[in-house]
């Protein structure tokens, strides 16, 4: 151990350490353990640092470099900490002394190789001589440093001692016991020593206690001696005696704090010492000396009254027995249930038979109930009664009481937390708030804490001195003055209870044992973040913020900076700008109250500030804990003549509650007066100090930290007198009678008996059974059956003796004692009952008398028999019948145990019994009920149920014979209601209600309700499921009254696209109101709101100009008209809003719009009947000057016919609409005003469903679908009003779509729809229909190609195309001819027309109708079979006349006609006229118009020939029948065609020569009915 502690400290003149603390020592051992030198290196650290020291030269506190020659000694060096304290020194290692090299090594081991190596080197290069020099140096140099060493440990002394003087705090620390008491057990008469030695600093003063109660050497001369000296203290207890023994502790207490040591003493006692006269000792109740103390205590003190500021002794006489002279009991007091103990308020005296309480300086705290406790070996006896104390008379009139019960609660280094409790007297004004005052122990000035009143009950006192105690006091204000100040609190000391703990511990109870830990201090290093913030207290004068220090150990000098935030913002204020706090406690004020912050708190050391720890939660400031709501229903009981019991309902709302006060007042003097002036913590509180005979009032109020509560509702008045007896002589009750045998075993038997008929001034509060044993006839003596009073009138005898005959006697007892007892029963015999049937019921009561009916109720028999008991029989009869005339009621077992008995004989007197039966039968008859009158009562009232307008259902009972004593029993299927979760009993004066709190199915059942101390008075009332379900609706109609809406909530939009939201209510008085809510937020009147309540109508409105994103939500209108509520919603978000929002705006600009022309109806189109499709549109505001003009893809349409406007409406007419009218078509009203557009979309969609309308009109104008025959075959048809290309039709055939080929076609001709079947056959048959698509259903039209249908078409088709055969085959002249031909004679005249027929036809020429035959003259010639020419060689006057050209077959004949006028020159006829020219072609006569010179000019034939049925159909319209038949006349036969050409024969006459005519060219010849054409030039 001497080798690894440096010389300098061995040399040190407190080498033992013992007077140092434990800081230093802790310092220096980590200073030893951590320092290390190296001797040898060429440079070396100036400076090192070990355990937190910092090594400074002492001459200049300046480090300088250690030097390795061997020159002289350099200066010393002292080490010093941050304060620049000298805390320990280095010495520097001499190079040339390896003495001490060796010394300053780090282990034993390395100073033996040092000086091995020394010594080798001093055999192998020096001599002897060089040796003795070198150690004659050394030993100079070792004496200069032991002499320097001398000089160094006085200059740090005397440092040390200089530093102490001048800095006296950074020493001081708290008491410590270095040596604690240890305890001893000695024997009686011997003196017993306890000793400790404390340190501290400054020096501590030591107090002794014994029970905690300081022991003063000159109250108990020669007993106690103490002695402290040089930090010893001793306590000498001479001559020991029992009482010595005790626990002692001794308490240190200076600036810093206060610590304790305990140590136990025991004083026994040698058995040879009791006293002769006791007994030896025994087994028993006191083993050790064997004797029954018996503890009276009488002469005792009474319910007494105070006030603040006297002085009060409560005293008691204790008699024990046996007296013993040596013997001392335990003589305790206790108030409230908690031991006192001796202090400087109150002493306490025992004398050995009087114990005595002194109150030296009362104080409302001083209140309570008292109780002196009295503890022998043999248990103890206790008294106990109650002290007021009323405050003293204010300083300041209608000043309030004072505070009381004022506390210190976490103390720390720099604040306390003060509580005190609030005063019951207020002085008739409201309390205003307190102020906290401070006093430092030791001095006696008070300082005001607080510049402002708080209300609440507690507050932080900061700005305290570390170290030092305080005491505070607490005074009220209100508008009259200040209270006196409270008393004061106990010293506490302004320290961290956690920087206790953490440095120095606490003492363990008992046994004294302190526990020290130690933390290595870091030095340099900046703190973490503290942990766990959290506000722990919030109110509108102040928040507490409390946390944990940072994690790190060994942090020294942790202080803390405290920093706020308002909510909603990121700038953070330091709070503590000047001060950093020193304890993990604080508490701001000056916060603006209703305003959120959020807190924060950084550490801070001489290293720096560390990180901020992590936000507390916003806090709102204000009070956090709540007023406590008023208590209610207080009800005062009768209790003495001068002192009422108020019992009340707890506060429904209190959190942290402290207690109750109660005040009272005289009936009619509206004075109220305190009855406590210390709050109480229960609901029941006995008044004393009242009048007799005076009638008060009460009333409570709760009390928490926040504040006190309003006051409760008053109670009803009370009569201050006794609460038995009333005036009655005798107040014990009569004594009972009918006592039965309910069971009976072999050792015990059950008894039941009645209730007195008289029960004395209070309520029977049990019973006490005596029994007696009847041997031979002779009773013998009276023995007590139970010695605690029964409740119930049926009790079983046990310790009987079988086969014994017994009679009993019961006697009742109530609050005035025990009555006379009952006449002995009659004698019974003790023998277990075997029968299998059950014994009687009893306990039979009669309720709920009325003229017609009762309620009977039982108990069940208590011997069951056999069998359980399954169902019960009841019996009546007339009272004064006899036993024959028991009938039963009930012919079915009633499982219940009641029965309404119904049908009863008004006025009629009967007595009833009941029957128990199991599986074995029925049982034994119970006792007879005394009879009962069927008679109703005059005042007899019935359960009324009520519902009020809270929607409370209640059920009711008024009794007008109530007593004094008279309570009332509620009772559920006649079982007392006990559970107040279900029902809610109140009692007001004669009447009492039954509250259904939550009214459900587990309230079905029969209630009835009994009222005691009467003649009977009860009713019941039955409630059912469909009596529970009315009442349930009847309450929710009340609780939650609805105002009936005529109408829900609903928008509309108004004009200029203002929205309306509008509901109509049916009832509103005029005190209804309704708040207008918008996503919670409610609107008000404004710019943007205009609201409108007619009340007559019930309509109520709130107009919007316009609708913005922002409206989108939920508006609310609720409606309040008195209690009645009622509101109504509309949601308006989503697609919904959109869609109004835009519709709001499109009515805004409609109106805008309607200032000017516009459009009413826009552009719209129809379909008439006809087919015609009519654009139209109305228009409205239109003037003169406004236009109207009409587009089709942006191209102006021209004016026209189909443009109309009549009657304020723009019409355009499409006759026949085509695909070509496809397109936008838009209209545009404009003038001065403004203008106006409205398109009409006749494109892709739009053009489909406008033809899909006309096609549905052409397809409903279709005719039915018929049949007819051509020459080609059978034609399906049908006729439509209009066609159009676009419609699209389809055939079908057997329901499927025809397949068009060759042989079947379809085709339109007008408005004709056909398909032709080409070439019929059989297969061709039939159900053949058309579909016309109009883009919806469509429409069919069908009909049936068989049968006899078929047939007839078919041989029409025959018919036809053999006539079509024969017109096709029949001889024709197809043209050429002119009607008429003027030649000039001598010319030459050509004519050729064409000729067909099948087979060639003959052709015959005729003039003036006589046939005419070739010659050189007329030259006749045909050409192929197809060409007839007509030639005349030289035309003379006799050529002129008619010709005619008669071709002819077999199949018919056909003639054409043409007349040959010869003449110079050509007359004006007043016709177009021909003439030839010398090769004879025809040419123009002189008068012929010239704009008809180059006219293809036309002759016309005569053909008498009838149309065919190939001729075309007229485009007009016909009729269906003109259709008809036009589509089915036959062509004309072959005669007719015959005859009409002989007839043209002689009309036509020839005009040119024949043989020019047979040159005509053979391409001359034109079609049937075709024209000749000829064109002529002129010159």
């Amino acid at each position: 151990m001497s080798g690894s502690i440096p010389f300098y400290q061995k040399h040190h003149r407190h080498y033992d350490r013992s007077y140092r603390s434990k800081e230093t020592e802790s310092k220096l051992s980590q200073y030893q353990t951590s320092s290390r030198y190296t001797a040898g290196s060429s440079t070396s650290a100036a400076t090192s640092r070990s355990g937190g020291l910092k090594v400074t030269s002492y001459s200049g506190l300046e480090a300088s470099r250690l030097s390795p020659i061997l020159n002289r000694v350099k200066p010393t060096y002292l080490a010093v900490d941050r304060e620049n304290q000298i805390i320990g020194y280095v010495v520097p290692i001499f190079r040339g002394s390896q003495e001490f090299a060796a010394g300053f090594s780090d282990t034993e081991e390395g100073r033996v190789r040092d000086t091995a190596a020394y010594m080798a080197r001093r055999d192998l290069f020096t001599s002897g001589l060089e040796m003795e020099r070198s150690e004659q140096t050394s030993r100079r140099e070792a004496m200069r440093g032991s002499v320097e060493r001398i000089c160094l440990n006085k200059r740090i002394y005397e440092h040390g001692e200089h530093f102490k003087r001048m800095n006296e705090d950074s020493l001081m620390h708290i008491p410590e016991f270095v040596i604690k008491p240890r305890s001893h057990t000695v024997w009686e008469k011997q003196s017993v020593r306890l000793h400790c030695t404390v340190s501290g600093w400054p020096d501590p003063r030591v107090v002794w206690y014994k029970n905690n109660v300081a022991i003063d050497p000159l109250s108990h001369a020669g007993k106690f001696k103490l002695e402290s000296r040089y930090n010893m203290h001793s306590l000498e207890i001479n001559r020991c005696d029992f009482d010595d023994t005790a626990q002692y502790r001794v308490s240190a207490m200076n600036s810093k704090g206060e610590l304790s040591a305990f140590a136990s003493v025991v004083v026994k006692r040698f058995k040879g010492e009791i006293d002769e006269f006791l007994p030896s000792p025994r087994h028993g109740p006191v083993s050790e000396y064997g004797i029954n103390f018996k503890t009276h205590i009488v002469d005792t003190f009474g319910v007494s009254f105070g006030r603040e500021g006297e002085t009060m002794s409560l005293g008691c006489t204790v008699i024990i027995y046996p007296a013993l002279v040596r013997y001392q009991p335990q003589i305790q007091w206790y108030r409230d249930d908690v031991l006192l103990s001796p202090s400087k308020w109150n002493h306490m005296c025992w004398s050995g038979d009087r114990a005595t309480l002194t109150f030296t300086h009362l104080n409302k705290e001083d209140e309570g109930l008292y109780t002196l406790r009295v503890t022998t070996k043999s248990g103890y006896e206790t008294y106990s009664a109650y002290v007021f104390v009323r405050d003293a008379e204010a300083e300041v009139e209608r000043a309030p009481g004072a505070p009381l019960d004022v506390r210190c609660l976490d103390a720390n280094k720099d604040y306390i937390i003060v509580t005190w409790k609030q005063p019951a007297v207020d002085g008739g004004d409201s309390i205003l708030g307190y102020f906290v005052d401070r006093c430092e122990v030791g001095t006696t000035h008070w300082i005001q804490c607080n510049d402002s009143p708080v209300k609440f009950a507690r507050f932080p006192v900061t700005g305290l001195v570390e170290g030092r105690s305080y005491m505070f006091r607490v005074r009220a204000v209100n508008a009259s003055g200040m209270s006196r100040p409270s008393r004061v609190s106990e010293p506490v000391g302004a320290m961290d209870p956690a920087d206790r703990a953490r440095m120095r511990g606490t003492s363990a109870p008992w046994t004294g044992q302190i526990i020290v830990t130690e933390e290595e201090p870091a030095e340099g290093i900046v703190p973490g973040r503290p942990l766990e913030l959290q506000v722990t207290e919030a109110t509108k004068n102040y928040v507490v913020l409390s946390w944990n220090p940072p994690g790190e150990k060994g942090l020294e000098g942790v202080m803390y900076y405290v920093e706020k935030c308002v909510s909603g913002t990121d700038s953070w204020q330091r709070v503590n700008t000047e001060i950093p706090v020193k304890s993990p406690r604080f508490a701001l004020f000056d916060l603006a109250e209703g305003k959120t912050y959020s807190f924060r708190v950084r550490c801070c050391n001489a290293a720096g500030v560390g990180e901020p720890s992590d936000p507390t939660e916003a806090t709102t400031v204000g009070d956090k804990l709540d007023i406590p709501s008023a208590p209610s229903k207080v009800v005062p009981i009768r209790n003495t003549d001068t002192s009422v019991v108020v019992a009340w309902e707890a506060s429904k709302e209190a959190k942290e509650l402290v207690g109750y006060y109660i005040e009272g007042s005289i009936v009619g003097s509206n004075e109220w007066e305190p009855c406590n002036n210390k709050p109480v913590n229960g609901t029941r509180f006995i008044c004393h100090g009242l009048t007799t005979g005076e009638k008060y009032i009460f009333r409570v109020r709760a009390v928490n930290a926040a504040g006190l509560s309003q006051f409760s509702p008053e109670s009803e008045p009370v009569e201050v007198k006794a609460a038995i007896g009333g005036g009655i002589p005798h107040a014990s009750p009569a004594p009972p009678y009918g006592i039965t045998v309910l069971e009976c075993v072999c050792d015990s038997m059950v008894l039941a008996w009645k209730q007195p008929s008289f029960i004395g001034g209070a309520d029977i509060t049990g019973y006490f059974v005596d029994y007696r044993e009847v041997i031979d006839g002779v009773q013998g003596k009276w023995h007590e059956a139970n010695i605690r009073a029964i409740s119930d009138r049926a009790y079983r005898v046990s310790d009987l003796k079988e086969n014994k005959k017994y009679q009993f006697q019961v006697r009742a007892a109530n609050m005035a004692g025990v009555g006379i007892p009952s006449l002995p029963s009659d004698t019974f015999l003790c023998e277990e009952w075997t029968i299998a049937v059950p014994g009687p019921p009893h306990d039979l009561q009669v309720r709920e008398v009325r003229s017609d009916s009762l309620v009977l109720l039982w108990k069940p028999p208590v011997y069951q028999g056999r069998d359980p008991v399954n169902g019960f029989y009841i019996d009546i009869k007339e009272a004064e019948a006899p036993e024959q005339a028991w009938r039963g009621v009930n012919n079915k077992a009633a499982e219940k145990m009641f029965i309404k008995i119904k049908d009863l004989k008004e006025g009629e007197t009967f007595v009833f019994r009941v029957r128990a039966q199991n599986q074995a039968g029925v049982g034994q008859t119970s006792a007879v009920t005394e009879p009962v009158v069927a008679l109703t009562k005059p005042g007899t009232k019935e359960i009324k149920v009520d519902v009020d307008d809270n929607g409370i259902i209640s059920m009711n009972f008024e009794c007008c014979d109530m007593t004094p004593d008279s309570k009332f029993v509620w009772s559920k299927n006649y079982e007392e209601i006990t559970d107040p979760s279900r029902l809610n009993l109140e009692t007001k004066g004669n009447k009492s209600k039954a509250v259904f709190n939550t009214p459900g199915e587990e309230d079905i059942g029969i209630y009835s309700c009994f009222v005691t101390h009467t003649d009977g008075a009860s009713s019941s009332y039955t409630l059912s499921e469909e009596e529970l379900k009315r009442l349930l609706e009847v309450s929710h109609d009340h609780k939650f009254p609805i105002i009936p809406l005529k109408s829900e909530l609903a928008v509309e939009l108004l004009e200029k696209g203002k929205v309306r939201f509008w509901l109509q209510a049916d009832k509103m008085t005029a005190n209804g109101n309704v708040d207008y809510i918008f996503n919670d937020n409610a609107l008000s009147q404004g710019d943007k709101y205009k609201m409108n309540f007619d009340k007559n109508t019930g309509v109520i409105e709130m107009i919007m100009d316009s609708l913005t994103p922002a409206d989108e939500g939920t508006f609310t209108f609720q409606l309040r008209d008195g209690k009645a509520t009622n509101q109504s919603s509309l949601v308006l978000i989503g697609d919904v809003f959109k869609e109004l929002q835009k519709e709001s705006e499109f009515q805004m600009k409609e109106w805008v719009r309607k200032q000017g022309p516009h459009f009413i109806e826009y552009l719209g189109y129809e379909v008439t009947q006809e087919c015609c499709v009519i654009m139209k549109c109305k228009v409205g505001n239109m003037k003169k000057e406004t236009s109207a003009l009409w587009y089709k893809d942006g191209h102006q349409i021209k004016a026209d016919e189909h443009l109309g406007f009549t009657e304020g409406v723009l019409k355009l007419e499409i006759a026949q609409i085509s695909k070509k009218d496809s397109g936008v078509y838009e209209v545009v009203l404009q003038d001065n005003r403004g203008k106006d557009t409205s398109k009409l979309n006749l494109t892709d969609q739009g053009f489909k469903d406008l033809m899909n309308k006309v096609f549905n009109f052409i397809a409903n104008s279709s005719t039915p679908l018929k049949i007819t025959s051509t020459d080609e075959g059978i034609r399906l048809y049908t006729f439509v009003n209009y066609y159009n290309d676009l419609l699209q039709v389809t055939w079908h055939y057997k329901d499927s779509a025809i397949a068009f080929s060759d042989r079947i076609k379809s085709g339109v001709v007008g408005e004709q729809l056909w398909l032709q079947i080409t070439e019929p056959t059989e297969k061709d048959t039939g159900k053949y229909a058309i579909e016309f698509n109009d883009g919806k259903g469509g429409l069919r039209r069908t009909v049936e190609l068989s049968g006899q249908a078929f047939d007839d078409a078919f041989a029409e088709f025959k018919r036809l195309q053999h006539a079509a055969i024969a017109e096709r085959s029949r001889a024709r002249v197809a043209g050429g001819l002119p009607d008429v031909v003027t030649i000039q004679e001598g010319k030459a005249l050509n004519l050729t027309c064409n000729i067909s027929g099948d087979p060639l036809p003959e052709v015959t020429w005729l003039k003036n109708d006589r046939e005419i035959t070739s010659d050189d003259h007329c030259i006749l010639k045909i050409a192929s079979g197809k060409f007839a020419s007509f030639t005349i060689t030289g035309v003379n006057t006799s050529d002129s006349g008619k010709y005619s050209i008669l071709v002819k077959n077999k199949y018919g004949t056909e003639s054409a006609d043409f007349t040959l006028e010869i003449g110079e020159g050509t007359p004006d006829l007043g016709v177009t006229s021909y003439s030839t020219d010398a090769e004879g072609n025809v040419v123009f006569g002189p008068n012929t118009p010239k704009e008809k010179m180059k006219t293809t000019v036309t002759g016309t034939k005569k053909q008498k020939r009838k149309e065919s049925v190939s001729k075309t159909l007229p485009v007009g319209k016909v009729e269906d029948k003109d259709r008809e038949k036009a589509a089915v006349e036959p062509k004309t036969s072959d005669s007719q065609q015959t005859q009409a050409a002989k007839e043209a024969i002689a009309d036509r006459p020839l005009t040119a020569d024949q043989s020019e005519a047979s040159e005509q060219p053979a391409d001359t010849a034109e079609e049937p009915g075709a024209v000749a054409e000829t064109q002529l030039e002129t010159e």
